[in-house]
């Protein structure tokens, strides 16, 4: 991939990753598998050979050190006030991709968010993702998985459950698709995440289809223990 002035596309993944998890206490640095979880998207992304950088976003410690280890960079110490547990994701690879810009004067082309929570996510689906950039010329690419409904929601006015999608029932063939992002994957191009301030162009955007097995966000323990069987 080249950028526009016909050089190599400068592709960085950023795995953020904060020290004070609520739903489960020191959940990135749990272990699954035999390595803690913050491991897993390190491994993803150094084994992608056009990802250049892997950095971490922490503001913890020890997640720094298990970070080093697995050799991943952290560069620098994510301020309080952007690890905060209502901390949305934008600002915090913004901060990131400013340090690198302002401290090193290395500017990225693309960036890759990863989520340590997503640990079965396939090296096949970065490099799918990243070929979609290559191909449509688009500026962001996320992971999703189909979902075929029925969906209902609740109407509050009619105080009463309501059909979403489809509004009428028919055969299931029929159905076409609803994609939800699944939060495994996240790229976008600078442009997008420092000029528009956006996570992800909603105008410009492709998906990379994940598959049903793929598709694990560890959330709560109950998510941790299926995970864990998952492994085994």
């Amino acid at each position: 991939m080249k950028n526009k002035q016909g050089g190599h596309k400068k592709i960085v993944a950023i795995i953020i990753a904060r020290g004070g998890s609520k739903s489960i206490p020191r959940k990135n640095v749990l272990p699954l598998g035999g390595k803690p979880l913050i491991a897993w998207p390190i491994g993803l992304a150094l084994s992608v050979p056009r990802i250049d950088r892997v950095i971490v976003s922490t503001d913890d410690s020890e997640i720094k050190a298990i970070a080093n280890k697995y050799g991943a960079e952290t560069p620098f110490d994510r301020p309080k006030e952007l690890a905060d547990d209502q901390t949305p994701t934008l600002p915090v690879l913004q901060h990131a991709i400013k340090y690198l810009e302002d401290e090193e004067g290395y500017r990225c082309d693309i960036v890759l968010l990863l989520y340590p929570t997503a640990p079965f996510l396939r090296k096949e689906r970065v490099e799918e993702a990243l070929d979609l950039f290559q191909k449509k010329k688009c500026n962001s690419v996320v992971s999703v998985v189909r979902d075929w409904g029925r969906l209902w929601r609740f109407d509050e006015g009619k105080n009463k459950y309501v059909p979403f999608y489809p509004k009428e029932r028919v055969n299931r063939q029929y159905y076409k698709p609803l994609y939800r992002e699944d939060g495994a994957i996240y790229f976008s191009k600078y442009e997008v995440l420092m000029k528009m301030n956006k996570l992800v162009d909603d105008n410009s955007i492709e998906f990379v289809i994940m598959d049903e097995n793929e598709n694990v966000d560890i959330d709560n323990p109950s998510d941790l223990l299926a995970a864990q069987k998952m492994v085994k």
